[in-house]
């Protein structure tokens, strides 16, 4: 008898055993868009030091973004080889909202200057938000004899490669807008390479080197300072912070306008509501007063806070144009 009630019951309950796990794989099939987001802290990948304007911003927006969401935005910098190291843990997390890259400009040379990278700097990633564009200064020594930018196109015409300008290499936005301007003016610099910006002021101020580009924050600092002399600043409208120095395109450089821009960047496949969700909340702390406030002071001449499809729209365009850039600068790609 007992055989039998067994022979009977385990097809019933082998039914209900199915049943219970159809109905529970598909929430464990669901991405985290489909759960409360986020569930857990939330990475922020910096890959460049701390201390930058770059770093500054994504600290200043992950403090805001941790008292209005579940759990706290941590920033997490891993520097290194032109940003790629920071890139390629973002690429290579698991694609759940919980890991986010927050770079910059740099992140668009990655292929053309490393190409034995192992992941694809556009396909690897979805884009999320543009944060902020800030423009960059051209300096000189406080001591040099050049006060205009014409001045200093003029002698570095006269010593072809003779003078040189401060540049972190690797692709990074001092790179980047030094040939830039370099390019658009028609002159031969000596790169002189740093592993920061700080190293460079020193020379500069103390005239061992004779131009460097600098963020807007840390550039008008200087000039103020007396620590070297602004000849002009990358953007095409002058800077209310100190709006006596000129723009490049007075200066009758046009194509050499550049400006830093911040992006927040996701792993491919994180679920578009994810994305959605955290563009939404960027966005919102942007617009907060006192944040825009601080981001101003910080060089930023434009807050953005774009919509994911603006900020893959913005990608799309650069990359392309600076593998360019970067090509007919004769720009050595790195190992």
């Amino acid at each position: 008898m007992a055989r039998g009630t067994t022979r009977r019951t385990m097809p019933a309950a082998a039914a209900l055993l199915g049943a219970v796990l159809a109905a529970a794989a598909p929430a464990r099939a669901q991405p985290a868009a489909a759960a409360e987001w986020p569930d857990r802290p939330v990475r922020w990948v910096l890959p460049y030091a701390a201390g930058g304007p770059t770093d500054l911003i994504a600290r200043i927006l992950a403090d805001r973004l941790s008292q209005r969401l579940p759990h706290r935005v941590v920033v997490e910098n891993r520097s290194g080889a032109g940003g790629s190291i920071g890139a390629g843990l973002v690429a290579r997390a698991a694609p759940d909202g919980s890991t986010f890259l927050f770079t910059n400009n740099g992140h668009v040379v990655l292929r053309p200057l490393y190409p034995s990278i192992d992941f694809d700097p556009e396909g690897d990633f979805a884009a999320v938000s543009i944060i902020a564009e800030s423009p960059m200064v051209l300096l000189v020594p406080p001591n040099a004899p050049w006060r205009t930018v014409a001045e200093f196109v003029a002698a570095a015409r006269a010593a072809p490669g003779r003078l040189t300008y401060g540049s972190t290499g690797g692709g990074g936005v001092l790179q980047l807008v030094s040939l830039l301007f370099i390019r658009s003016a028609g002159i031969e610099l000596q790169e002189v390479a740093y592993r920061g910006s700080g190293p460079a002021v020193q020379d500069l101020a103390a005239g061992r080197l004779d131009m460097l580009y600098d963020a807007g924050l840390t550039g008008f600092g200087l000039a103020r300072g007396g620590q070297a002399r602004a000849l002009a600043v990358s953007a095409p409208r002058r800077s209310p912070v100190m709006p006596d120095v000129p723009t490049i395109v007075e200066a009758g450089y046009p194509d050499a306008t550049f400006a830093v821009f911040q992006v927040v960047l996701a792993p491919a496949r994180t679920p578009g509501a994810v994305v959605e969700r955290m563009s939404r909340e960027i966005a919102a702390v942007l617009r907060e007063p006192a944040i825009r406030e601080r981001l101003e002071e910080l060089g930023a001449e434009r807050v953005v806070g774009s919509t994911p499809a603006e900020a893959a729209e913005v990608m799309a365009r650069e990359t392309p144009r600076w593998a360019r850039i970067l090509a007919e600068a004769g720009v050595r790609q790195q190992r």
